[in-house]
């Protein structure tokens, strides 16, 4: 049986090599498959979406430049993955400021919250759950918790030490149980 779009017959090793050979078409296929994924990580790592569409935009502008660089050793979504931690890093190292740490709940999602006190908690209120917790602490728990990296992984991603990893992920974890009571 035939499929209605060729595109989806090409998988994203073969798209990567022919963007890499500058086949624009292909890029844009691997960004239409890939984007939904970088943004929700974008946007659990760096906590607001201001900051995620920026991250998400500047992971693509670099895969773009290094595809030549992909292998095929990995899927090309972990290549894209590890790329889109390290780009959303350095842009969360690049804004940081004292008051940027502290984000104050909007009207919006006090309402919601009193509103959902009764309801079983879902996908979403956990990610607005996690856009409350301090930076480094929703980092830490995103990385861990979501994306399954080890605290000596994070430790060096995040240059703090394997101990600190801990506490801020128990730290995070505290913080969410408070906000769930």
């Amino acid at each position: 049986m035939p499929l209605d779009n060729p595109a989806l017959a090409i998988t994203d090793p073969q798209l990567a090599h022919q963007a890499a050979g500058g086949d624009r078409q292909a890029f844009e296929t691997l960004y239409q498959r890939h984007h939904q994924r970088v943004y929700a990580l974008a946007l659990r790592l760096c906590g607001n979406r201001h900051c995620a569409e920026d991250v998400t935009q500047a992971s693509f502008i670099r895969a773009w430049h290094k595809l030549a660089q992909y292998r095929g050793d990995s899927q090309f979504g972990t290549w894209l993955h590890s790329l889109t931690v390290n780009v959303a890093m350095n842009h969360l190292k690049q804004q940081r400021s004292f008051w940027s740490r502290f984000r104050p709940l909007n009207d919006a999602e006090t309402t919601h919250f009193a509103a959902a006190e009764h309801k079983p908690l879902e996908h979403k209120d956990l990610d607005t759950l996690l856009l409350r917790l301090p930076e480094r602490a929703r980092v830490v728990f995103v990385l861990c918790a979501i994306e399954g990296y080890q605290h000596d992984e994070v430790g060096r991603l995040l240059n703090i030490a394997t101990g600190t990893s801990k506490a801020q992920y128990h730290r995070a974890k505290t913080l969410l149980k408070e906000m769930l009571s």
